[in-house]
């Protein structure tokens, strides 16, 4: 099993989880994190720090975020590893819990 990058990440990218994963399985993207599902080992250390509840284990994913699955899989492949924290974009507060955002990802 592995851990999900969801919706709520889109446009806010915070990074606090990637500080605490101990295997650096995090990829970053222009506007979103995502998860590589072979190299996360299901530690659950991630899901608390995600101050938008963005991450979810891959049996909790909602049924309509189904699609991040497939995402993090395909876009963790292209994205450069992430392993630092980073400050989260200067608008994140703005996007944080906003509906309907996958339109919004940037590849």
């Amino acid at each position: 099993m592995t851990f999900v990058v969801g919706e709520d990440c889109i446009k806010c990218k915070h990074t606090d989880c990637v500080e605490v994963c101990p295997v650096d399985c995090f990829y970053e993207g222009p506007n979103f994190l995502v998860i590589h599902p072979d190299e996360c080992i299901d530690c659950a250390l991630c899901e608390p720090e995600c101050p938008v509840n963005a991450i979810f284990s891959e049996d909790e994913l909602p049924e309509d975020q189904q699609v991040f699955l497939e995402l993090n899989a395909e876009l963790a492949e292209v994205w450069p590893n992430i392993t630092e924290m980073k400050p989260a974009p200067a608008d994140a507060e703005e996007w944080a819990n906003k509906p309907n955002k996958l339109q919004y990802l940037e590849r």
